[in-house]
Formats: structure tokens, C-alpha cells, sequence
């Protein structure tokens, strides 16, 4: 079923002694506005949440599957669109990019039938083969926390090493020391919404309403 109002949401959640989105580029420490010391979550990183639980409850099976998930070659996943839809002879040849108009427009109603992150955020399907580009009807804010809040860097140690040579050098004793970063304690707010005229576009539904809410309540 369709959906034909606007959803305004609210996302609001909790972290206690964990980390709820860390920089790779700052040695994974939590992430920070440095003016403020407020603790922020991207919009990716919450994207990415509600991904890892739809793959979990529906077992990345159409039309539930993931686009974006780890270890995936989109590129792959274009060329399975292509042969549902009947259009083989376009992935024949040394064009880099692939794909006629009438094409692309199947392709890309593909994709938004079989992925659910596809219909549900967008995504861009363009590079080698071309699968069109897609508007997705939810989207998310950064989280930002209530109050600032503090990083915490704790010493963790693993009970192995990785390596015969690793054991040799330490004579036995077969320890791994490593870091581990937290917040102690923080509130973030986040806020989204959902177009229901994009949702009409992409085939997002009520079903698929149902299951983000149950994800973003995870």
C-alpha cells in the first residue's frame, strides 16, 4: 500500500559507555563537534543501523535485500538488474558506461522493486553499468547530543596473538594490547522525514514504513 501523507519524525536515543559512531579518521575516537564538544552520529552511520537490521530480520532476500552492504560489488548487482530485465546484449561491448534510456528507467524500477535501501533512501546507480539514479523519501538528519560530551580511551587486552612470531617474541605470553574508545553518557536527537510523493516514485510503502520504524526503535 502506498503512503499518502508526510511523515516528520524525531529519532532520539541513547549511549551509555559505548561509541556510538566513531572517526576512522581520528584513530575511531567518538565523533565531536570541536566548538562545542557535542557528540554527533551521522546521517550515514544511522542509515547504515537501519541497513544491518533489515538484512538481519529479512535475511537479504528481495525485495528486502541491501544494496549497500559489506563486501558488495554494485557494479555486480547492476548487472543482475540488467538480466532480470531482459537486457544482455547491453552489458556486450567496451563502453564503460552502459545503458539506453528505455533501459536505465527499467533497471532503476528494478533495483527500487528488489532493495529496500534502494526505494527507501536513494542511490546513485550511474558508474559502469548504468542503473539510473534514485531520490530516495527518507531522509535523516545528523544526530547531535543534548549536552556535551566527554571521550573516553580505555586500555583492552586480547588474550592471543595473530602470529607464530608474535608468540615467539613475547615467549609464550600471548597478549594483544589494544585501545578502546567511549562516551560515557549521552542523549542524541536526530530528525528525518518521509516524502509520500517520493514514496510513490521508488514503491515505498506501508510495509516498508513499518519495518523502518522497528529499526530505528532497535
Amino acid at each position: 500500500m502506498s503512503l499518502n501523507n508526510r511523515y516528520d519524525f524525531v529519532l532520539v536515543f541513547d549511549v551509555r559507555d559505548g561509541n556510538p559512531n566513531g572517526d576512522p579518521d581520528a584513530g575511531n575516537l567518538p565523533r565531536l563537534d570541536a566548538e562545542s564538544g557535542h557528540g554527533l552520529v551521522t546521517d550515514v552511520s544511522l542509515k547504515r543501523k537501519v541497513r544491518n537490521f533489515v538484512g538481519l530480520v529479512k535475511g537479504e532476500t528481495p525485495p528486502f535485500d541491501i544494496y549497500v552492504k559489506e563486501k558488495a560489488v554494485l557494479n555486480q548487482t547492476h548487472e543482475k538488474a540488467y538480466i532480470a530485465i531482459g537486457a544482455e546484449e547491453e552489458l556486450k561491448g567496451d563502453k564503460k558506461r552502459k545503458g539506453s534510456g528505455d533501459t536505465v528507467d527499467k533497471a532503476r524500477q528494478w533495483m527500487c522493486k528488489n532493495f529496500f535501501d534502494v526505494r527507501t533512501f536513494g542511490a546513485v546507480m550511474g558508474l559502469g553499468i548504468n542503473c539510473g539514479q534514485v531520490r530516495g523519501p527518507v531522509q535523516l538528519t545528523f544526530a547531535r547530543s543534548v549536552d556535551p560530551v566527554i571521550a573516553q580511551e580505555h586500555s583492552i587486552t586480547r588474550m592471543a596473538v595473530a602470529t607464530e612470531a608474535e608468540a615467539e617474541k613475547q615467549q609464550g605470553d600471548n597478549r594483544t594490547m589494544g585501545r578502546k574508545h567511549t562516551v560515557p553518557y549521552g542523549v542524541y536527537v536526530a530528525h528525518g522525514f518521509v516524502s509520500s510523493f517520493l514514496a510513490k516514485q521508488t514503491g515505498f510503502g506501508e510495509d516498508d514504513l513499518d519495518l523502518l520504524w522497528q529499526a530505528l526503535e532497535h
